[in-house]
């Protein structure tokens, strides 16, 4: 079996999370930038990763997703700035599901990452009280993800690969 992960990182929170993922994989596999992938010919299964930006999945992702994903094993990995569980998070991760149209999803993960500090700012700044409480929240994300987190990557991508 050979399988990808590949991800989308703009502040290396994403990649950490991918090499947590790829570190439990067995078999044949490879990790690489999505940007650095034409398509998944060839891959048994492909992790796809990517941060949740302003509050919706990349259109780079999405675009990705269209393109490559239709009868392939695709699993989901992403990193927001929120914790687990917090409920809006399902409004803004849920559109993988329709970009990846025809594709056999085995699952999905998601934790919290390290929100970016000109994001922090651009938030705080905000007239709209929400943003401003986002921006509020920036702090409490440093270090994100942490090895619990990371631990819960590999949990994931133990039982993703077991499926296939």
């Amino acid at each position: 079996m050979k399988t990808l992960v590949t991800y989308m990182s703009q502040t290396g929170k994403t990649k950490k999370v991918a090499e947590a993922i790829y570190s439990e994989l067995t078999g044949e596999k490879e990790i690489k930038p999505i940007s650095e992938v034409k398509n998944l010919e060839g891959y048994d299964l492909a992790f796809i990763g990517f941060p949740i930006l302003q509050f919706d999945v990349p259109p780079v992702v999405k675009t990705f997703l269209s393109a490559n994903t239709k009868d392939k094993n695709i699993a989901i990995f992403m990193t927001h700035a929120v914790p687990e569980g917090f409920e809006a998070i399902h409004s803004w991760t849920g559109s993988y599901e329709k970009a990846a149209v025809g594709a056999n999803i085995l699952g999905a993960f998601d934790c919290q990452g390290e929100l970016a500090q000109p994001v922090i700012d651009m938030l705080l700044k905000s007239d709209d009280p929400q943003m401003k409480a986002f921006g509020e929240m920036g702090p409490s994300t440093k270090g994100q993800p942490d090895q619990s987190r990371l631990q819960k990557a590999k949990e994931f991508a133990k039982k993703i690969q077991a499926k296939v």
